[in-house]
């Protein structure tokens, strides 16, 4: 399942898991989104996204620091002009966490923040012992950090601590009610779980708050297990949501992904009405015809929704 992990400021798809973080980076936040939504998930079965919600954010003068890292990173990176949070945050990008790590290592640990992005560096080596730590290290410098709770639950959701992650999603919520990847992850949470119901209403509400919040970006990406009939219902319902807002791409995509996932009840997508405003466009018939749902050429007459829901 995908999560998002926090910081201040696909062979398969998968279900959705996303960390919190706030980097120093001038990135522009739609165009990378729209970016990700040709590839939002990762290998199958499940995947985390690591949603990174960038921010600019004012550093004190930098200091001239020698770093550890690739050759790759000092032939193109002047490491010292630059903080060493500001350096760890754009080996973050460029996916070299071990580097950002060091990196991170020479700010100020005494930053509930740098703590937080070292424990999303760890975690994206899939290190969750040592992420967990330095998330409550982060708690244990500033207790409000909603960031750090919600990326403290997406580690105990990858150990399948469902209930426990639940807990910590809330927690984060009660603490920051307009954070969207908080009410995605509680979804997520809920859908592993099996309380699809409670999973639809969270992922409702992220939805409200931020239509693109299921679209993460491809370097923030962290494979998880899970079910696959699970990747399947979460799709689908990711393609409920944007059907009914109107975004027909993003709608098509995530069906397209469900298809994928083992999605074949011809009954149920006809007769839904969440597809009502993209039922005949060119393209949802181009995939209706793809998955064999209808006949090369069969007119729109017949894709008629019945006037009368089918309880599901």
């Amino acid at each position: 399942m995908r999560t998002f992990v926090s910081t201040s400021t696909t062979a398969k798809p998968s279900l959705l898991i996303l960390l919190s973080a706030s980097f120093a980076l001038f990135l522009t936040a739609q165009p990378a989104r729209a970016a990700g939504l040709q590839n939002p998930a990762g290998p199958s079965p499940i995947s985390a996204y690591m949603a990174y919600n960038p921010t600019q954010q004012s550093y004190p003068t930098p200091r001239k620091v020698s770093y550890s890292a690739s050759t790759s990173v000092t032939e193109t990176l002047d490491t010292t002009s630059v903080s060493p949070e500001t350096l760890g945050d754009l080996l973050m990008l460029r996916e070299q966490y071990l580097a950002a790590i060091q990196a991170y290592q020479h700010a100020p640990q005494n930053s509930a923040v740098v703590c937080n992005k070292i424990g999303i560096a760890y975690q994206h080596m899939y290190a969750l012992d040592f992420a967990k730590l330095q998330y409550e290290k982060a708690l244990s410098i500033n207790p409000r950090y909603s960031e750090a709770i919600n990326n403290l639950g997406t580690v105990y959701y990858g150990e399948q601590n469902y209930h426990k992650a639940e807990k910590y999603y809330l927690k984060a919520i009660r603490l920051n009610h307009k954070n969207a990847s908080f009410y995605s992850n509680l979804g997520t949470a809920y859908f592993a779980d099996h309380q699809y119901k409670r999973g639809l209403k969270a992922y409702r509400k992220a939805f409200k708050i931020d239509p693109y919040v299921f679209i993460g970006d491809s370097f923030a990406r962290v494979e998880e297990m899970g079910a696959e009939g699970e990747q399947m219902e979460l799709d689908y319902t990711f393609a409920q949501l944007y059907a009914q807002a109107g975004m027909k791409d993003a709608a098509i995509h995530y069906l397209r992904l469900a298809f994928m996932a083992g999605f074949n009840n011809r009954k149920k997508l006809m007769e839904d009405k969440a597809f009502a405003k993209i039922l005949h466009t060119p393209e949802f018939q181009l995939l209706l015809t793809e998955e064999h749902i209808i006949k090369p050429g069969e007119t729109e007459q017949s894709l008629v929704l019945p006037s009368r829901q089918t309880p599901r």
